[in-house]
């Protein structure tokens, strides 16, 4: 399926990372390997139409707060916070690490985009219902339009995924691709 990218726009690549995606990841996400060819062709549309494209990355301290509930994962430096090989960033994306679920609590995500002149952001990547769900509300927020792939992205279930894309149309006008 072609992707043709609006003006304006950026991709946003989320948590796409070994602990997530691969095998022997600390908080593999089950599914979530089969979107990396979906993300890997429209990661190569965006390329190829000049988009710009921003890895949004976990990094947490060893002692982050967020491991009382959740596993340690993606700790900064460590091979679980590296982008899966098939999605490796190019010299001129770029990366933006965060410690909250919100590409854009604690980040330069915003100053980014503001320079870029970007209006509209894609979305790809894990989880659907936590920081790609988290990323979508905060850019709605600061009045950004925003698409999601419904075959790029991923959650513990189908149900979820399900509720979650009901959210971005209904809450937050997202248009779903």
């Amino acid at each position: 399926m072609t992707v043709v990218f609006d003006e304006r726009s950026a991709l946003l690549i989320i948590d796409m990372l070994n602990d997530f995606i691969e095998e022997s990841g600390s908080l593999v996400v089950p599914g979530a390997k089969r979107i990396v060819p979906r993300i890997r062709e429209i990661l190569e549309a965006a390329r190829s139409q000049g988009v710009p494209v921003i890895y949004v990355a976990d990094s947490h301290r060893r002692d982050d707060r967020e491991f009382a509930y959740w596993p340690p994962h993606a700790v900064a430096g460590t091979w679980g916070s590296e982008v899966v090989g098939e999605l490796a960033p190019a010299p001129d994306d770029y990366v933006v690490p965060k410690r909250r679920y919100s590409a854009f609590f604690g980040t330069d995500l915003d100053n980014y985009l503001r320079e870029l002149e970007v209006r509209k952001l894609y979305l790809t990547g894990v989880l659907t219902n936590i920081c790609v769900y988290a990323t979508a509300l905060d850019a709605a927020m600061r009045n950004y339009e925003v698409a999601v792939f419904r075959d790029g992205v991923a959650s513990l279930s189908e149900e979820t995924d399900a509720f979650i894309f009901q959210q971005l149309k209904e809450v937050l006008q997202a248009e779903l691709i």
